[in-house]
């Protein structure tokens, strides 16, 4: 089933302090991906894949063309959905791993993972639900070795790797039908990359379509269905 297509997307910066110049980023970029697959974005830093990862995640416009996603309540054109559009498929939809945490500040690490479990059921009881969250983030804490002793602590504190390994936990704690990864693995050592590796493959084996930026060759070639260069 395809769950993501992109259809002749294109995207363009104007760079205001060079005189208006208009820098094209993103060309007529066409791309289906299937549910349970994972496309590897390959292109020399500056060719567009983290602007088309943004464009997916609506956090870019788009100048022209349409990214049609299969959503639980059906298919939208992300390059022209609402803001408010936006932010529902991100409570349950679409998942985002980026490089860099993003967190409300002194939000313990718990809490922080366990807002998208809650987002996907605001039909639960709140202390019920909160409780339940916060069990799932533990496994999955444990699970990418970080240390107990940080749990109840803003990651704002935390580590490049650590901050990583609870980015890592908000993007899988909940399945997502779209995936984003953007270097889910720098700043990981080798034992946490085995265990992205294998939440990557859950989440395939799960029906999540997934895109993802992998620089690191031996993460890539173990997850990756296939390879698209973006140009």
């Amino acid at each position: 089933m395809t769950m993501l297509q992109i259809d002749s997307l294109s995207k363009h910066f104007t760079l205001h302090l060079r005189g208006g110049l208009e820098l094209p980023v993103l060309k007529q970029v066409s791309l289906e991906v299937q549910a349970g697959e994972c496309v590897a974005l390959l292109g020399a830093s500056g060719q567009g894949k983290s602007t088309l990862m943004k464009c997916l995640y609506g956090s870019y416009g788009a100048d022209s063309g349409a990214i049609w996603f299969d959503a639980s309540a059906g298919r939208i054109d992300i390059a022209q959905a609402t803001p408010q559009q936006m932010l529902a498929l991100r409570r349950k939809d679409i998942a985002y791993v980026s490089q860099f945490l993003r967190a409300v500040p002194r939000v313990p690490a718990l809490d922080v993972v366990a807002e998208r479990w809650l987002q996907a059921r605001p039909e639960l009881d709140a202390d019920e639900a909160q409780d339940e969250a916060r069990e799932e983030v533990r496994r999955l804490f444990a699970r990418l070795h970080l240390p107990e002793s940080l749990w109840d602590l803003p990651p704002a504190t935390f580590s490049g790797g650590e901050q990583q390994r609870v980015n890592i936990a908000r993007g899988f704690i909940e399945p997502a039908r779209l995936l984003l990864l953007d270097e889910p693995t720098a700043s990981l050592d080798a034992a946490n990359r085995r265990v992205v590796i294998e939440l990557i493959h859950q989440a395939r084996a799960a029906g999540t379509a997934i895109v993802g930026i992998f620089h690191d060759e031996e993460v890539r070639d173990a997850v990756a269905s296939r390879c698209v260069p973006v140009h």
